[in-house]
């Protein structure tokens, strides 16, 4: 029988710059980390997987953005972990994700965290970056030949950005 938890591992140099450890609930976790010039707030998650009921991942996403309103505004935030998503290459995103993920289409995950991501001036930082297709896999399925991108990293954007800037199209 599997447990569920997420949490973080830090260094001896890291562990005099924190701030806070907040237990969300099974899938979420925050960390608060004192910075020179700004604070950063790291969102550890462990979303559902593709196949559950879609009040379940609304759920989830409602106790994120819950999560997300209580740090601070001027915080560095990032969220990390096992988002279960893949990320296409789907116009409607590019803006977020960029051009470098794994997938071409995404799944209901990945919309979710596009989604996300857009409603929270956020981006997708895990596809941002060109490398080589071996190297963008982060978890392999058991028949050792499918690999996927389902863990993400994403990171506020500026505030000054707005979200209208992202235009919606439908995929």
């Amino acid at each position: 029988m599997g447990q569920l938890g997420t949490g973080f591992m830090v260094g001896k140099e890291v562990e005099k710059n924190i701030m806070s450890f907040t237990p969300i609930n099974e899938r979420i976790c925050t960390l608060g980390l004192k910075g020179k010039f700004h604070n950063t707030t790291l969102i550890n998650v462990h979303a559902l997987t593709e196949e559950k009921l879609e009040e379940e991942k609304d759920k989830f996403y409602d106790d994120l953005q819950k999560t997300y309103d209580t740090v601070p505004k001027h915080d560095i935030v990032m969220i990390l972990g096992d988002l279960n998503a893949k990320i296409g290459k789907e116009k409607a995103y590019e803006n977020v994700t960029g051009k470098n993920t794994l997938h071409d289409v995404s799944n209901q995950n990945g919309e979710m965290v596009c989604n996300f991501a857009i409603e929270n001036n956020m981006t997708v930082m895990s596809s941002q970056f060109q490398h080589k297709t071996i190297h963008k896999g982060t978890w392999i399925l058991p028949d050792l030949t499918t690999v996927n991108q389902i863990d993400h990293i994403l990171i506020n954007m500026n505030k000054e950005k707005k979200k209208e800037q992202y235009r919606m199209y439908e995929p």
